[in-house]
């Protein structure tokens, strides 16, 4: 499936851009280094997002999507310029794979520039053109994006929408190429257009360009013109699937998104116009070319930001495989070490050697140059040397020559650096204190590799005890998942529920993590965290994990498609949200009151606000309900922790009991009780190699008890 829009594509999706002139750019994000989405609102209407690759795609979209807490520098500057502006023009730069979004405000016109050739970028100019920052700065032979310099767009490339038959002929008849390469390169068609207008007109792809007669031009002007006008006058995508089964499972999914974008993994091919080379029987027409990208690749562009999340984990941590790897190609350096040290040791002895061996040779040569210099100059040794076979150069800088000795036949042969400052037995003695200093180097190095082939049995030798024992080692990690920042549990069908920390949490989970879908839980008691009860955020079992597995630890990874056949967390089973309202108890100060039940409530997200009453004010992190709420009384008081990987990371998952022990083997109970819970999670963190930070952040305000289910 190619990735990557085509001059066909941008001029269709400019088309669809030209309807949302009118509506206002709200807010700009930057979830991954190769993603910025800027977030539209139409009055009246859900907003909504224009989800920009690089170098790739650009589309609209309203898919739910996480977005970072604190936005990059590049998304604050479009923040600070485009926010509350109108976007007031899109066009596309001649056709060329590049669009021109104008807006305006009450400062004046700003411009953003997606280019999507290349690496693609994304540029902001100001009235003038002038560049206020480029997504990443470049620099091209003919013009550069740097900020401060005024905007120069691509050179422009052939318009078939301007051709005549007089100017596609010129171009056939001047080419030496197939017909295909021809329309795709010199006629910018690309491959797939140069084939539909091929297919069309009835000529083989492999044919000159040069070639053709009168009446192919004809057929094939008319059939590029036929094509063009459908992609400036039509209003749909094509999708083509790879089979009758796959486009049977697209049709069944109707208008459920999971089952969708499970389908849209067989899908072929994508059109704004009909490609007559493709299958017709496995051709399905869809509302638009964004909704023919978000079918594509919308699920893989919304998860972005756990996308960026995960690569810094991966990158933050350092495994097994890699530790050994270090101490073994420690060990490869240490010996070449130790090789070269030894060799040259030898090596420079032997000089030494050479120049007390050949005594008279080497005092001659230093007392003829010593007499030369004296009455002459360095510059003029300089220049004899090439007429001096047992001198090869020399240094004034070092006062230092370059000499050679004799061999057995009396030829010039090993070269040796002579200080002629010093007499013949201080040069000899200078080899002999530097072949000295390589053997105690050397030395130095086979100590040293001692100690890295010591440090390599012992991690072995951990690894092995700590797999015999089920225990991970706890990785460092400077990044966390988006949940780890906030109280987070899982349910008995992997739905995660989230809740705030503290104050700040509270505002943090309403404001970014509670959805229209999602559902308000809160516990009976002042200063309880507010929650969000997740439709589609969870966890799942990872079938294919990567990396070394402790026996009876499960491999999980994080799914945000867990709505399957239900719309609104409303619907949910009774149970499953009786859970949630189990997990906010136990999060609150009723945990370490000494009661054994609690009450909670669940709530619509419509229904929770920070709007209060005339002369009634609210502090951080608190809300006011309005409406009916659903009670929960008498809630039993307990949380499990499992041990898992998630994502390839080892860390504790907290939940229910019934949540918990369906995802992990080695599991365990927590009630109220009277161990301290920094000792808990000690024992914990000592028998599973978890962090004992990650344990305390899972484990709930107070005392404990454990009820061991294979954990420890």
């Amino acid at each position: 499936m190619r990735a990557q829009s085509s001059s066909f594509d941008v001029a269709r999706m400019v088309c669809e851009l030209g309807k949302m002139i009118g509506t206002r750019a709200r807010k700009a994000y930057q979830p991954h280094h190769e993603q910025v989405v800027l977030r539209l609102n139409q009055k009246g209407k859900p907003a909504t997002d224009l989800v920009i690759v690089r170098g790739k795609r650009i589309y609209l979209s309203q898919r739910d999507r996480p977005m970072p807490t604190n936005p990059s520098p590049f998304a604050m500057i479009l923040r600070k310029h485009l926010s509350n502006s109108r976007l007031i023009e899109v066009k596309q730069l001649g056709f060329d794979r590049v669009i021109s979004l104008t807006f305006e405000h009450g400062g004046g016109q700003l411009k953003l520039i997606i280019e999507l050739f290349r690496d693609g970028n994304v540029v902001l100019l100001d009235g003038n053109d002038e560049i206020i920052q480029p997504l990443t700065h470049a620099k091209y032979s003919s013009r550069s994006l740097k900020r401060g310099e005024n905007y120069t767009p691509p050179p422009a490339t052939v318009d078939p929408r301007t051709l005549n038959q007089s100017d596609l002929n010129n171009i056939l008849d001047s080419s030496d190429h197939s017909l295909i390469r021809t329309l795709a390169s010199r006629v910018n068609l690309g491959r797939i257009y140069g084939n539909a207008i091929s297919t069309s007109a009835e000529i083989g792809l492999d044919e000159p360009a040069n070639s053709l007669d009168k009446k192919q031009r004809e057929k094939l002007s008319n059939s590029m013109k036929k094509l063009l006008t459908e992609l400036a006058e039509g209003d749909c995508s094509y999708l083509w699937f790879n089979d009758k089964k796959s486009l049977d499972n697209w049709k069944n999914a109707n208008n459920n998104p999971v089952a969708r974008d499970l389908a849209s993994v067989e899908i072929e091919e994508f059109s704004p116009i009909s490609l007559p080379f493709m299958n017709e029987g496995l051709k399905v027409k869809i509302e638009s070319l964004s909704g023919a990208y978000d079918a594509i690749f919308g699920a893989y562009d919304a998860i972005a930001y756990i996308r960026r999340e995960e690569e810094k984990l991966v990158a933050a941590g350092e495994d097994d495989e890699e530790q050994r790897a270090k101490l073994n190609r420690r060990a490869e350096q240490q010996k070449a070490a130790i090789e070269r040290f030894e060799s040259q040791a030898v090596l420079t002895q032997e000089l030494a050697k050479s120049i007390q061996d050949n005594w008279t040779h080497v005092d001659n040569i230093l007392n003829q140059v010593k007499s030369f210099i004296k009455t002459d100059s360095w510059q003029a040794l300089e220049e004899k040397t090439s007429d001096i076979i047992w001198i090869d150069r020399v240094e004034p800088a070092k006062r230092s020559i370059l000499a050679r000795l004799p061999d057995e036949d009396n030829e010039p042969g090993s070269g040796v650096t002579l200080d002629i400052e010093k007499s013949v037995h201080q040069n000899a003695q200078q080899y002999f204190e530097q072949a000295r200093t390589l053997k105690d180097k050397a030395k130095g190095a086979r100590s040293a590799l001692e100690r890295t082939e010591a440090a390599a049995a012992k991690e072995e030798a951990r690894q092995k005890k700590e797999a015999a024992a089920g225990k991970v080692r706890a990785t460092k990690r400077s990044k966390r998942f988006w949940f780890e920042k906030h109280r987070w549990g899982i349910l008995s069908d992997g739905r995660m529920i989230v809740g705030g920390r503290d104050a700040k949490g509270n505002d943090t989970v309403v404001r970014k993590y509670l959805k229209s879908t999602d559902l308000y839980i809160h516990a009976d008691l002042h200063g309880a965290p507010s929650c969000s009860l997740r439709l589609r955020d969870g966890l799942i079992t990872d079938n294919n994990p990567i990396g070394f597995i402790p026996e009876g630890v499960t491999s999980l990874r994080i799914s945000q498609e867990l709505s399957g056949e239900i719309e609104d967390a409303q619907d949910l089973p009774t149970n499953i949200i009786e859970e949630a309202a189990q997990l906010a108890i136990c999060w609150s100060r009723a945990w370490g009151s000494g009661s054994a039940a609690a009450t909670a409530f669940h709530a619509r997200p419509s229904q929770v606000s920070k709007q209060t009453e005339s002369g009634e004010s609210l502090g951080r992190g608190s809300f006011v309900v309005r409406g009916q709420r659903t009670w929960y009384r008498d809630v039993t008081m307990e949380i499990a922790i499992g041990f898992a990987i998630i994502n390839g990371i080892p860390i504790p998952v907290s939940g229910t009991s019934e949540g918990v022990s369906k995802l992990c083997k080695r599991w365990a109970r927590i009630t109220p009780g009277r161990e301290k819970k920094e000792t808990l999670a000690n024992r914990i963190a000592k028998s599973t190699g978890l962090s004992q930070d990650d344990v305390l952040a899972a484990l709930p305000s107070g005392n404990c008890t454990l009820e061991n289910h294979g954990l420890i």
